[in-house]
């Protein structure tokens, strides 16, 4: 499939990936703590200030695909370092806007490498280790993303209050810088074969099992960004704490994503499907958790912790997607994040439906328990898929 170089260092090669992650996390989560800050520089209401935030996503989900099928045949540690070199450019453009409409466009092209990124890094990362290590290689990555919200995000927040909210995408830029250049230093080559293409990385959507395994992160996670969404809002107008404690909650919450990745990228090296189903039961339980104690911090601390473990599920549904289109899978890795962006949108959105119909701040824990639910009869019409259609490739897994 590829030709790959000795690696001296493939821990120092995941830690720098992992950067990469660390900064699309500062770039990303940060954006929504300081929003009313730019809201109030262009002189737009909140609400408006709020597609900066839709505009990154869907930058997510336009560039996941296009540049995973553009650049198939281009090595992955290339590939890696133009994505990031694009990013603390777009970020870098992004803290320099001098209006609206440009800060908009800068945040859509910050999210087109995204999706990519995440993917390409993600299979550079297991090609460093054993195959029964995969999936830990894979959630060391996205340790770099949850590690964000604890340490990251908070101090990009504490810039952008104390100097300025455009410092808080100028803090990002440093970071992505370093990542290529690290990466370029670090990596292995791994040059793709003449075969792949851009009609062979399509090729894998043409599995069912692919497709089943995105709407499972799609449909399954909208959960739990339902509740990150608006736990800010529970904390304070429902719970009655002052907002010094939102920052804390994020970070109990992160804490709990950090230690799910390890967690279930252990858990998924020896049965993807089996931790795929504790994830999303966990998420159910705790959403439900959610909603009987919204109005305690005390006892929504230990709901958020576990809730945030179960964020867990995205190394397994990337390391899933990976197996399942082994001879191309950029195009499907890459899609994991698309899907979860989605999720993204989806979760916030059920959750205000429910908000103005009336049903009250901790009814985000029902909607997102009703998406985990739904998440898991996915999983569930998943593993009947496979087993239909016989024996599949390790761990048990049909390829469609």
């Amino acid at each position: 499939m590829i030709r790959q170089e000795t690696v001296t260092h493939p821990m120092l090669v995941t830690l720098a990936l992992a950067l990469g992650g660390f900064a699309i996390g500062v770039a990303e989560f940060a954006t929504m703590s300081i929003l009313p800050f730019f809201s109030e520089d262009f002189g737009v209401s909140e609400a408006i200030a709020g597609r900066a935030i839709s505009a990154y996503a869907l930058g997510v989900c336009v560039g996941a695909p296009l540049i995973a099928l553009g650049a198939a045949r281009v090595s992955r540690r290339g590939l890696l370092v133009v994505l990031m070199s694009a990013y603390a450019l777009a970020n870098g453009l992004s803290a320099v806007a001098p209006s609206w409409e440009m800060f908009l466009a800068t945040r859509f092209a910050a999210g087109l490498p995204h999706g990519a990124f995440f993917g390409v890094a993600g299979l550079m990362a297991a090609s460093l280790v054993p195959p029964e290590r995969r999936a830990r290689a894979v959630a060391s990555v996205l340790t770099g993303l949850t590690v964000a919200n604890v340490v990251g995000v908070p101090l990009a927040n504490l810039f952008g209050a104390q100097l300025g909210w455009r410092w808080t995408f100028a803090f990002v830029v440093p970071l992505a810088a370093c990542c290529a250049l690290f990466v370029r230093l670090l990596a292995p080559k791994l040059e793709a074969t003449a075969e792949a293409s851009p009609l062979r990385e399509l090729s894998t959507l043409k599995s069912r099992q692919v497709w089943l395994t995105l709407a499972i992160g799609a449909i399954g996670t909208g959960g739990m960004f339902c509740i990150y969404s608006y736990l800010a809002s529970v904390v304070i107008e429902y719970a009655g704490e002052p907002k010094t404690v939102v920052p804390l909650m994020l970070m109990i919450f992160g804490i709990g994503m950090t230690c799910g990745q390890f967690i279930f990228g252990w858990l998924a090296d020896k049965n993807q499907m089996g931790a795929a189903a504790i994830a999303l039961s966990l998420a159910v339980a705790m959403m439900l958790a959610f909603w009987a104690v919204a109005d305690n911090v005390w006892l929504m601390a230990p709901v958020l912790l576990v809730l945030g473990c179960s964020g867990g599920l995205g190394s397994v549904l990337q390391t899933r997607l990976m197996t399942l289109a082994e001879d191309a899978p950029t195009l499907s890795a890459a899609l994991n994040h698309s899907a979860f962006n989605f999720a993204n949108a989806l979760g916030p959105w059920m959750g205000g439906i429910a908000l103005a119909a009336g049903a009250g701040w901790p009814s985000v824990g029902l909607v997102g328990a009703g998406l985990g639910l739904a998440g898991m009869v996915v999983l569930a019409i998943t593993a009947l898929d496979a087993r239909v259609r016989g024996p599949g490739r390790r761990h048990g897994l049909a390829a469609g």
